[in-house]
């Protein structure tokens, strides 16, 4: 199974949600095999966090397919570097990590309005390749309008998206979750279903707590036929 690891914007969560996930699969499942993937990469980042966590049976190019130097938006990034953005490339990687791997955790770009190529987004990409998808919500003002404009493009693109992951990307205390990303307001104006609120990490590389904030998600509602297999 796979699934994908979308946000609302760069710096959202999407790396920890991520690598909290694989923790947790290596952790309480490690009879089953994980496999990690960013769709492509602009800049350090996140490969070389992936490897230096986790031992991955995996080449860097099935980890990162596409890798370019810059820290822009893909297209922008290819076209300093005078290259095209080849998805058949990524797409096999991904064949190739499904037909080993008993799980793949597909970690996507920016936002889902995110563009992939001149004429893709990372909706587009997910709606396409069929990817079920969650997405993450950072704990901040604008936080209830990002989840609505985001969810609308989701369902505009017929993504199979399973659930919303709140993230604090900085110290929050309970009242300010629950008055910055009200659930139940969020799931009424969405009709999509909160799977948990990830809490803010001062060490975001221990794998102890990253596997324990996983466990603390609606693991079923995520991933269904995983979770009913282990």
């Amino acid at each position: 199974m796979v699934i994908l690891i979308a946000g609302t914007d760069t710096e959202v969560g999407k790396t920890v949600l991520t690598t909290a996930l694989t923790a947790y699969g290596q952790k309480y499942q490690p009879q089953r095999a994980v496999g990690m993937m960013k769709l492509m990469q602009a800049g350090v980042g996140d490969r070389e966090l992936y490897t230096s966590l986790f031992s991955l049976d995996q080449s860097p190019q099935e980890i990162a397919p596409l890798y370019f130097d810059a820290p822009l938006a893909p297209p922008v990034a290819a076209a300093k570097e005078g290259r095209d953005i080849d998805l058949g490339v990524v797409w096999q990687a991904l064949q190739s990590l499904q037909a080993r791997k008993d799980w793949v955790i597909v970690e996507a770009l920016g936002g889902l309005g995110t563009p992939v190529t001149q004429e893709l987004t990372v909706a587009d990409l997910a709606a396409s390749w069929r990817l079920p998808t969650v997405l993450v919500v950072p704990v901040k003002l604008g936080a209830i309008a990002q989840s609505v404009a985001n969810v609308a493009l989701a369902k505009l693109s017929r993504i199979d998206l399973r659930g919303i992951v709140l993230n604090c990307t900085q110290p929050r205390s309970e009242t300010e979750i629950a008055e910055l990303t009200p659930t139940d307001l969020i799931q009424s104006l969405t009709n999509i279903p909160i799977l948990g609120c990830l809490p803010y990490l001062e060490e975001p590389k221990d794998l102890d707590k990253l596997a324990q904030i996983a466990s603390d998600l609606e693991l079923e509602r995520l991933m269904p036929v995983v979770m009913g297999n282990w």
